[in-house]
């Protein structure tokens, strides 16, 4: 994916979403389904791509230090669960 300079009005809903998503009754993949009509799994793509994004670091950037954050604890405990069964 080309990165890109400015946000799409899809991208800043969505990071309106993860700012506040917790507020919304029911599961999270729920309210995705509802409010963007997307599978969980392309929206998680889609956040993912935003995550790198400088457009939405400059946009939100406590929120986008926060899912970078997230995301990499994420990663690093998959990794230590990996490198644990191999021993």
């Amino acid at each position: 994916m080309a990165p890109r300079e400015e946000l799409s009005e899809r991208d800043v809903r969505i990071l309106a979403f993860e700012r506040s998503w917790w507020r919304h009754a029911g599961a999270k993949e729920q309210a995705i389904r509802k409010d963007f009509g997307l599978s969980s799994a392309r929206y998680y793509q889609l956040l993912g791509a935003l995550i790198d994004s400088p457009a939405a670091l400059a946009h939100d950037p406590m929120l986008i230090t926060r899912l970078q954050r997230i995301r990499r604890a994420r990663l690093d405990a998959r990794s230590a669960r990996i490198l644990g069964r191999a021993e």
